[in-house]
């Protein structure tokens, strides 16, 4: 073959040669688990605090409280589970014993369950139950087990508590199906007996039986608590964390919010508050209105946590009519809002971009696989969005794919006037994270411009909304926000009190 049969062939190859895509940037750590991104996505839980407590109007129980006062006699757990289902709700966490000591399954190591108690003839399992529901509705299951025991005789005896109490765990994660979290915490009364749980072996043992599940507690290791029961997270939240700055039981509640832009560990936020004043069922308590639920919303999932929100089961097994109805009218209202990203309607451009991969385009997409990645080494990092036609908006909405990492330290949004043609700085914030939304007041524009300030290395931008919220006015009490039901679709609101 001639010198200039194989320079033409070199060429024909190089034509028809695919062009190598540009690598992904590198991942910052620490990183999530799939596990805890498994968890994060699922954006919101519903806590089940149903016990002898439910039967005795109290919130701690003495642990002295006969079983035969449990006896719920129209429990449906499959109502629980489809409740919480048509809410949104990704799994379901049953106090399985709280601090009174009564489990709500047939322990073999107490007499103090359900199977001493009237319900079923004592032949009940509600765990059993639950786990039934959960599965066949595709949600999943957590289990809360006390470590603070006020009926069992071992408490206090070190060694002897801690093997009863991993005895107990073992049967909850042995028996059950596959649990997806598993939660604890260190609330234990004043003057109660010294007691020194053996967290290190707790956690491994959970880890060993249910290698799929997370591991709530106030220092983690897998999701820490947010430090307050208000569900209600730092307006600078990182999933970053220094487990060995936490001790369960004696956590700083201001770094359990804010979590540490320099910390070592991933263990994101959990934000827990009931819909009720109390955490068990009351006849005399009713729920938080659809506006407060709202606002929790947006302090919670809205600022790089999950929302686990306690509904409890009333004294006849049920979720209560009411709560059912409030929970309605709070999906309805999350749906109006955030299923109409007005971003969609606008032309999408960036400071600059990594790669073709990495467009500014991707910020449009759900899902955490695509985002967009500016060049390397830019002093600005910006993404542009362009309207035909001005819209008017308040909130906004900043992802990361948390999987490379949590990255944002700063951020801020401008839009251009309508009138003056100058650029107005509408809102700023801090940490972004799996998601973070913000409100302000109502602004009419057709250019918008996203503005990361500081980042922990180049900013990666998964997803960018803006949306109008009819039910939120800075400055207003959003608790008189109601919903009709005689139009599916329309929901209007009471007149605001200022």
């Amino acid at each position: 073959m001639s010198l200039l049969s194989l320079l033409f062939f070199s060429l024909l190859s190089l034509s028809n040669s695919t062009p190598l895509k540009k690598p992904h940037p590198l991942p910052i750590l620490p990183l999530p688990s799939s596990q805890q991104l498994q968890w994060q996505l699922g954006s919101t839980a519903m806590f089940l605090h149903f016990g002898p407590n439910t039967f005795t109007d109290s919130e701690w129980g003495s642990g002295k409280a006969p079983p035969s006062v449990f006896n719920p006699t129209r429990l449906n757990a499959t109502q629980w589970v489809q409740t919480a289902k048509a809410s949104g709700f990704s799994r379901v966490i049953l106090t399985a014993k709280h601090h009174d000591g009564f489990c709500l399954w047939p322990s073999e190591y107490t007499d103090y369950s359900v199977k001493s108690s009237p319900w079923r003839n004592g032949t009940g399992d509600v765990v059993a139950e639950l786990a039934s529901a959960a599965a066949a509705e595709g949600i999943g299951l957590g289990l809360y087990l006390s470590p603070w025991d006020r009926h069992d005789r071992a408490y206090g005896k070190t060694v002897e508590y801690n093997e009863f109490y991993l005895s107990q765990m073992t049967e909850l994660l042995t028996k059950y199906g596959e649990i997806k979290e598993v939660w604890l915490d260190g609330a234990k009364g004043k003057g109660e007996k010294d007691m020194e749980y053996y967290f290190t072996t707790w956690f491994s043992l959970i880890h060993q039986l249910q290698p799929g599940a997370v591991i709530f507690s106030d220092a983690g290791p897998d999701v820490r608590w947010i430090g307050d029961e208000a569900g209600v997270a730092g307006s600078t939240c990182w999933s970053l964390f220094n487990r060995t700055d936490a001790k369960i039981g004696d956590t700083d509640p201001l770094y359990s919010q804010e979590g540490d832009g320099f910390g070592q560990d991933w263990v994101p936020a959990e934000c827990d508050v009931s819909i009720r004043p109390g955490w068990f069922w009351h006849a005399l308590e009713s729920p938080k209105p659809v506006g407060k639920l709202l606002d929790i919303y947006y302090n919670s999932v809205g600022r790089n946590c999950l929302l686990l929100l306690n509904v409890p089961p009333n004294s006849s097994g049920l979720i209560s009519e009411e709560d059912v109805k409030v929970l309605e009218e709070f999906s309805e209202v999350k749906r109006s809002i955030f299923d109409n990203n007005l971003a969609r309607k606008a032309v999408v451009n960036s400071s600059s971009v990594r790669g073709g991969e990495f467009g500014a385009e991707n910020v449009l997409e759900e899902g955490l696989d695509k985002y967009w990645a500016p060049e390397e080494k830019q002093k600005e990092w910006e993404l542009y969005l362009e309207f035909r036609d001005p819209v008017s908006f308040n909130v906004l909405e900043v992802r990361e794919p948390i999987q490379m990492g949590q990255r944002v330290a700063s951020f801020h949004l401008e839009v251009r006037s309508v009138k003056s043609g100058k650029w107005e700085r509408v809102v700023t914030g801090t940490t972004v994270g799996f998601k973070r939304l913000l409100r302000f007041q109502r602004c009419e524009t057709r250019s918008v411009k996203f503005v990361v300030e500081k980042a922990r290395a180049d900013p990666l931008i998964s997803y960018l909304g803006v949306y109008m919220d009819k039910f939120s006015d800075l400055g207003r009490d959003s608790s008189k926000i109601t919903v009709t039901r005689t139009l599916q679709e329309e929901l209007v609101l009471n007149d605001f009190k200022r």
